[in-house]
């Protein structure tokens, strides 16, 4: 524990004061438009030790940071060994942050993260970053009058100068963007798909219900793991990993926004695409709790015609990438989208470095209206 006159920082060891972090980012932005809030109970999952794998091969640290007896601040430290070993770094990471604008909070906060992350033998502490690619990442830096998405981090603008302050600065960049439905399918996607498709001798495959997509959760995520291995910091998620959000996120799934592309051959999954409704507003209306009202919220917005897709993930393997497969996922899904009336796509992250998922959306019209970092201090 650490302390001053004002400011204390409390680790989190009980279930207690672990619901306490989870709820601390909901009651900062009680009255935020633009702040989209994480249902509790799933938040509560991803830091139970007991409950999620990551904790098996990470190491992690909860802090909650208390001025004048009243939660003022929270962060995570998290050292994932796998993506040191892969990346060659002794770096922490820190995530799940939240804090008033107050220079003495944050201080104390990321001391704290420095403290554990050095006596671990770590010499560098970037982030915000989760355990895993599928946990929240990139601090927002641009973009704070645009409602956020269920999938990304919202934060107040006083956070990144925060960090700039302390001495951190940019490590990798995101850029988000509305990707606004087309008419109808460009001629051009639907030639290169029906070659594609001949060539390689690809299948686009629909789901009906759940039973039909379960064969295919385990390899939709090999594909994953593969497809985003050279990305930053990314490390291949884990069995038990690919297990955890295969329970946690198939359910979820409107299934006719999903499109999965496979050898006819060997039936091998080589593509996937996985869009939902945007979940912004219904989110918000159940301000992080299932019951009594939240679950009917969300069952709604998941199968109402939307007028804005959220782009979950896209993967394609290695050697199918540049070779014309993301026009099947095109093809298949633009119909889905017109039926639905919807207006625009949400991109949500893409790194700035990574120039074949940005090239994809040149055929359609765009409007980059976010950005996001994370940031490194070496220590």
């Amino acid at each position: 524990m650490i302390s001053s006159m004002e400011i204390e920082i409390r680790e989190v060891t009980t279930k207690k004061e672990l619901r306490k972090f989870v709820k601390y980012n909901i009651e900062l932005y009680r009255n935020n438009p633009y702040h989209v809030p994480n249902l509790i109970d799933e938040e509560m999952m991803t830091l139970s030790k007991d409950k999620n794998p990551s904790f098996e091969i990470c190491d992690a640290i909860l802090f909650l940071a208390y001025k004048n007896a009243k939660i003022a601040g929270r962060i995570a430290g998290i050292i994932v060994h796998e993506s040191n070993r892969k990346w060659r770094q002794t770096n922490a990471r820190f995530g799940f942050v939240d804090f008033i604008d107050d220079k003495e909070v944050v201080d104390a906060l990321f001391e704290a993260v420095v403290n554990w992350a050095k006596a671990k033998g770590m010499t560098a502490l970037h982030g915000p970053l989760g355990f895993t690619d599928m946990d929240h990442e990139g601090m927002l830096v641009e973009g704070f009058d645009q409602p956020g998405t269920m999938a990304t981090i919202y934060n107040f603008a006083y956070y990144p100068k925060q960090l700039e302050r302390m001495g951190f600065v940019k490590d990798a960049e995101w850029i988000e963007r509305k990707i606004y439905i087309p008419t109808c399918v460009p001629d051009k996607h639907l030639r290169i798909g029906e070659i594609v498709k001949k060539k390689y001798g690809l299948k686009v495959l629909k789901f009906i219900n759940r039973k039909e997509i379960w064969p295919y959760a385990y390899k939709i995520f090999d594909v994953l793991n593969t497809a985003y291995a050279p990305l930053y910091c990314v490390t291949p998620l884990s069995p038990k990993q690919i297990h955890y959000y295969v329970k946690m996120y198939i359910p979820m799934l409107q299934l006719k926004l999903v499109t999965v592309i496979v050898r006819e051959a060997d039936d091998a999954v080589v593509g996937f695409a996985i869009s939902m409704p945007n979940m912004t507003r219904a989110m918000q209306k159940a301000k992080g709790r299932l019951l009594p009202l939240g679950i009917f919220y969300l069952l709604k917005s998941l199968y109402s015609k939307p007028k804005v897709i959220d782009l979950y993930l896209i993967g394609i393997l290695p050697e199918y990438q540049n070779k014309g497969v993301n026009s099947l996922l095109f093809n298949d899904l633009i119909p889905e989208y017109i039926n639905a009336g919807a207006v625009y796509a949400e991109s949500n992250p893409e790194l700035t470095t990574n120039t074949a998922v940005q090239a994809q959306w040149q055929y359609f019209k765009c409007e980059n209206h976010k950005k996001r970092q994370t940031f490194i201090k070496q220590f």
